[in-house]
């Protein structure tokens, strides 16, 4: 898988997570809580491999307009990991505060997706030939493995 491949099935992932999460009403406490640790885990590993080795890749190839891209990106990323996600997840999931939360981290993430695939991912495919895009994947591949690794062993 190249690089835009795998994150394009890590955003497919997040979004059936978060539909999954929305479609869930307070007495799903279980549910809800069993979804919601999935979606972290989910977002914690695509975060690092996005800041870790793509966004950093694409900077260093790219322009002042992607530059921009890459910070706003990394500002997307800081508001879900510091503060939207920790207050969702300090919240009971059997009120109707746990949905409101769960609807503005869908509206943030959505958002977020939409202009890494509108505007991120083909800038990419400008930038990067096939196998630059098949290196960068099998980095992130290998990235992600790890993490997931270390997350079960904790």
């Amino acid at each position: 898988m190249n690089a835009i491949e795998l994150l394009t099935h890590d955003h497919e992932t997040v979004k059936k997570l978060l539909a999954d999460l929305s479609a869930t009403t307070e007495r799903a406490v279980k549910k809800r809580s069993e979804l919601l640790a999935r979606l972290e885990q989910e977002l914690q590993i695509h975060t690092t491999i996005e800041e870790e080795i793509f966004y950093p890749a694409l900077r260093k190839v790219g322009g002042k307009e992607d530059e921009k891209m890459y910070y706003e990106a990394k500002e997307e990323h800081r508001t879900v990991d510091s503060l939207v996600l920790p207050d969702l997840l300090q919240t009971q999931p059997d009120t109707v505060e746990f949905a409101g939360r769960v609807k503005v981290l869908k509206e943030l993430l959505e958002h977020h997706i939409e202009e890494e695939e509108g505007e991120m991912f083909p800038r990419a495919q400008e930038l990067f030939d096939k196998a630059a895009l098949d290196e960068l994947g099998q980095a992130m591949q290998a990235q992600k493995k790890l993490l997931k690794g270390d997350r079960r062993a904790a």
